[in-house]
């Protein structure tokens, strides 16, 4: 297989990866705003915010349907790199007690396949919208 045909596959699935990710979080807003609105809260210090959940879904489901579908990448990717690049960094609390908080941890390589699929954004071409 060639060389071009094994960076299009890989880069499909990170995106398909970071998708799923961001789908169950944007669904989280959805299904159970309170626990969104303690995220919000907890993590951005944004209280109160379950009046907004429903709002803050749908755009983020814009977003992310925008994203694995390969749709304005620049800004998708971008966006999508910069909404769990903030998510990342507001966590920085959980790093500091590692055995207390593991699963956090695996914000890092989501944020790697993030800056890759963001950098490598024009050869990501499999299975995306053609304009």
């Amino acid at each position: 297989m060639p060389d071009t045909e094994r960076l299009k596959i890989s880069l499909l699935l990170l995106r398909l990866g970071v998708f799923i990710v961001m789908l169950m979080w944007t669904l989280d807003k959805f299904v159970n705003p309170d626990h969104a609105a303690q995220v919000f809260a907890g993590f951005y210090g944004i209280a109160n915010a379950q009046s907004i959940m429903l709002a803050v879904g749908l755009a983020e489901l814009a977003l992310v349907i925008a994203f694995v579908i390969g749709l304005f990448k620049r800004w998708t990717y971008g966006l999508v790199l910069l909404l769990h690049g903030v998510s990342t960094f507001a966590s920085f609390g959980k790093y500091l007690q590692p055995w207390d908080s593991l699963l956090f941890f695996a914000a890092w390589p989501m944020l790697a396949a993030c800056i890759a699929l963001y950098l490598l954004r024009d050869q990501d071409t499999l299975l995306t919208v053609k304009h």
